[in-house]
């Protein structure tokens, strides 16, 4: 009964990324690299996006450090992710 809910990637490749870690998440981050390299596409993950990723652990550090303080977290495009079509996953193109 569930499955009429799931996301149209997972209708189309759930079976293709079973095992592939993190839930089958991995599958999907992977598969849509390729998918855009292939059609000369934008990745769905950008170098900003992954310089975001991989500063929450630092940060979160550093806030432990300042007795949980809030910290700032940096905007590595500089605003232009307002301005960013966000249409990743929207539909089963990835």
């Amino acid at each position: 009964m569930a499955e009429k809910y799931d996301h149209p990637l997972w209708k189309k490749y759930g079976e293709d990324s079973k095992g592939a870690g993190h839930g089958g998440m991995d599958f999907f981050v992977i598969h849509a690299f390729v998918e855009a390299i292939k059609r000369a596409a934008p990745t769905p993950m950008d170098v900003y996006d992954a310089a975001a990723w991989s500063a929450i652990t630092p940060l979160s550090e550093r806030s432990i450090e300042l007795g949980n303080a809030t910290v700032e977290f940096p905007d590595f495009t500089s605003g232009n992710w307002m301005l960013r079509k966000q249409d990743f996953a929207l539909d089963d193109s990835y």
